[in-house]
């Protein structure tokens, strides 16, 4: 036979449910004598003191915990209200600062552009907007917002800056080329204003990397055209008017030929950042014939 084995007794384990129930019971049962506890005698009062009295200092710490918690999230979330609320008026307040800039901008440039219409206020003019322009970093061509509907023709004198841009080439009903002086193709005839001798400025977009065009041809028999001296347009020019600055010599030299000079010009308009522009509508053509 085989020997009979004895199985070990299991162990008890009551649910969880029950223990859980056990819990209840047990923290109402203590609530109910912490409630009561004033009206208690005797050794009970000491037992209440040692059991309950931790339990109820933990569950005013947790109270206090999640009350200051609470005060927390409110304090985080009106700061986010607020935080919002100022994203919302720095924006505002953004828009309205670049609306302010631009205006001023504007500003200036009528400012300026009112000024050199008193320069040349024997002239009339029509102020235009440039809507476009050839490629690159300067405005050796471009095209404005005014064409023959507003009384344009070509070879009509473009200024800006205080000074000559240059030329109507091709005129449209309501838009108009402009070839400025700085062009590689562009020749205008000018003259020293202190010493009225004539010479030839020359458009040259490699210089003007330097900011500088060329001039040549100066008749300088005297010596006494230097470098800060004035070139304006002379009265031989066949397309612009006369006496309309061009710029300021820069640098000069005497060519091989012993007879002439040359050298770089500054010109006064910034070929760069042009925006608007003022169209001379009196032809050099037109004014001579009239004389």
């Amino acid at each position: 036979m085989s020997p009979i084995v004895k199985k070990k007794p299991e162990k008890y384990k009551m649910p969880a449910k029950y223990v859980l129930l056990i819990i209840t019971f047990v923290c109402s049962l203590t609530m109910l004598i912490t409630f009561g506890a004033n009206v208690i005698k005797g050794p009970i009062n000491g037992v209440v003191g040692v059991t309950i009295v931790p339990f109820q200092e933990g569950i005013s710490s947790m109270g206090r915990w999640i009350g200051k918690r609470r005060d927390e999230i409110v304090q985080i979330r009106t700061l986010l209200d607020e935080n919002a609320r100022l994203k919302d008026q720095v924006a505002l307040l953004t828009e309205e600062n670049t609306v302010l800039q631009q205006d001023k901008y504007e500003l200036h440039k009528l400012q300026a552009l009112f000024k050199l219409d008193e320069q040349y206020n024997k002239y009339e003019k029509v102020g235009a907007r440039i809507i476009a322009r050839d490629s690159g970093n300067w405005y050796a061509s471009f095209v404005i917002d005014k064409g023959t509907k507003d009384g344009l023709d070509v070879d009509m004198n473009v200024i800006a800056d205080g000074g000559l841009v240059g030329r109507i080439t091709t005129v449209g009903p309501n838009w108009a080329r402009v070839t400025s002086i700085i062009s590689d193709d562009s020749n205008v005839s000018g003259m020293t204003l202190a010493t009225e001798d004539n010479l030839i400025v020359s458009g040259d977009l490699k210089e003007m990397a330097d900011g500088c065009i060329t001039f040549t041809k100066l008749v300088d028999s005297q010596n006494k055209v230097a470098v800060g001296d004035k070139i304006v347009t002379s009265n031989i020019s066949d397309k612009f008017l006369p006496n309309i600055l061009i710029g300021y010599i820069s640098e000069i030299k005497r060519d091989s030929n012993n007879l002439t000079k040359s050298g770089l010009l500054l010109p006064v308009v910034d070929f760069e950042h042009l925006s608007e522009v003022l169209v001379i509508t009196d032809k050099k053509q037109t004014i001579e014939a009239m004389e």
